[in-house]
């Protein structure tokens, strides 16, 4: 198959300059790329041909040559090096970084932010409904005092590495392909520390505790994270410092669970306040407060107390004290105590559809159940 002109295979007009004939060609070879077009032998022929149009056209000689004689002017060196290959690899070194996130020409930053810090601070319930202010003391990297941060010994200074100039990055030429790489040497910093200082040991940070104080907003609940700005480990050669997230974990309460926004306790009750009815006080975050238990209430009903809840970070009002009724059977009996209650309890069986009807309504389930079997 004859092959196609070049300048056709490109796209540019025969007097496009240096730049437009690099510009078309990394167009093509970004569209075109094995990498981005796995099996597609279409795309690797198009690869090829548009790499080929480029080794000819970025040479000044060679694109003489193929002005003024084709491609028999250009055959026999068309694979050749020189500066034409030189020019292919550049080309190829920016389009190899467009393709896999790299950064192409020049270094890349030496600064690296510090790590982000987390600790888990237990506080009461009182404290989360609240808010409350308290101090946490945490190890972190802080920047070294002696050397501020530079790694060297005071009076002298880090060298720039010879290998990479200073940039932290080297490239390695192999065939058309240039590749960039940490430097070897320094490790990616540019620098190199001849004098290391005696207290960071050239690391210019050192392992320190620090106290600090958290304020910890009212309603905050299991699992909140509550971030301080700039309080994580300092950064790598000058690099800002992380974030410090304390997380909240909340302490089991003797009274209240929390559910959300909502409290809950457990009420226990006497047998005769359950039958009579009275009046009951309970505990709330804020003090006491009093419940009017009807005659008849049985275990498991719930006295909602609007408003004795808590106000959650994101909530605009304040949640419910929910309190479940528990009837407690009486305990350690006297022989009086005995006989009275079976004496009520001889009454109330004279009637017992009246006095017990959950008793009742049971037993008469139970019956029709084992009567369909």
């Amino acid at each position: 198959m004859a092959k196609r002109d070049y300048y056709e295979v490109l796209g540019v007009n025969r007097d496009a300059d240096e730049s437009a004939i690099k510009k078309a060609y990394r167009k093509l070879a970004m569209k075109h790329h094995p990498d981005r077009n796995a099996g597609d032998a279409k795309s690797e022929e198009l690869f090829k041909e548009a790499k080929e149009a480029y080794e000819i056209l970025s040479d000044s000689s060679k694109r003489a040559a193929y002005d003024q004689f084709g491609h028999a002017g250009v055959d026999a060196g068309a694979a050749g090096g020189g500066a034409g290959a030189q020019g292919f690899a550049d080309a190829f070194s920016d389009i190899f970084g467009d393709i896999f996130g790299g950064g192409g020409r020049g270094g890349r930053s030496n600064m690296h932010r510090g790590a982000d810090l987390r600790y888990s601070l237990e506080i009461s319930l009182e404290q989360a409904a609240h808010g409350t202010e308290t101090k946490i003391r945490i190890p972190t990297m802080a920047t070294c005092d002696t050397c501020h941060g530079d790694g060297s010994k005071p009076g002298s200074k880090p060298k720039i590495c010879s290998t990479c100039n200073g940039h932290g990055q080297v490239r390695m030429q192999q065939g058309f392909f240039s590749i960039q790489q940490t430097c070897p040497k320094c490790y990616g910093s540019g620098k190199i520390i001849t004098h290391p200082c005696s207290t960071c040991h050239g690391a210019g940070r050192v392992k320190q505790h620090k106290t600090l104080n958290v304020k910890i907003p009212t309603g905050v609940d299991e699992g909140d994270r509550i971030r301080v700005s700039g309080e994580g480990e300092a950064g790598a050669n000058g690099g800002p410092p992380g974030d410090l997230y304390v997380i909240i974990h909340l302490s089991s309460h003797p009274v209240f669970q929390r559910d959300g926004d909502h409290l809950h306790c457990e009420i226990p009750i006497s047998f005769t306040t359950a039958a009579l009815g009275g009046e009951i006080e309970i505990p709330t975050l804020e003090g006491h407060a009093k419940i009017k238990v009807p005659t008849e209430t049985q275990t498991g009903k719930i006295f909602r107390l609007r408003e004795k809840g808590i106000k959650g970070v994101r909530s605009h009002s304040k949640g419910d004290l929910l309190c479940h009724v528990i009837v407690e059977t009486p305990v350690k009996l006297t022989p009086r105590q005995k006989e009275l209650l079976e004496e009520l309890e001889s009454i109330s069986q004279k009637d017992n559809s009246r006095h017990s009807p959950r008793a009742k309504s049971w037993m008469d389930k139970v019956k029709d159940f084992f009567s369909d079997q």
